[in-house]
């Protein structure tokens, strides 16, 4: 499970003295146990990765805003908070893989118009969280149901 190995793997970064990482890692066990508090269940690898996922998009927005305001040591510190967070999501998904999943998602629920694109995202979403931007995926539907 995705979760135990986060886990030990604060456990390795504490016996090695790795205290940036340890951050990171507790962070991320944080908010994995906030949402299992919340929800009052214990989460899944397709839930840890919604949450992963999740914090991912929030460094993003930082990494973007604090370079906006000419703050680079925050924006290193966000992007090192990503290499480790992208470390524990599944590889990445090329433009062919995506196109490839977009198709078969619109040729199953016959999506034609716009109105259609939740039926596309609800097929597309387990496929690809983790593995794709949610935002570039549902961009990359609105263009294809547009026209």
């Amino acid at each position: 499970m995705l979760k135990l190995q986060i886990q030990d793997d604060m456990k390795t970064a504490m016996k090695a003295g790795d205290k940036v990482r340890l951050g990171v890692i507790r962070l991320i066990l944080a908010a994995i146990k906030q949402r299992e508090v919340d929800e009052r269940i214990e989460l899944d690898d397709a839930q840890v990765l919604v949450v992963l996922d999740k914090m991912l998009k929030q460094r993003r927005d930082s990494i973007t805003q604090y370079s906006a305001a000419g703050r680079e040591d925050l924006a290193d510190v966000e992007r090192f908070e990503v290499t480790v967070i992208q470390h524990y999501l599944p590889t990445a998904l090329t433009d062919a893989e995506l196109t490839a999943l977009l198709d078969a998602a619109i040729a199953s629920t016959g999506a034609m118009a716009m109105n259609d694109m939740g039926k596309v995202m609800a097929i597309l979403r387990p496929q690809v969280q983790g593995r794709a931007d949610m935002g570039a995926v549902s961009a990359l539907i609105k263009q294809r149901l547009a026209s």
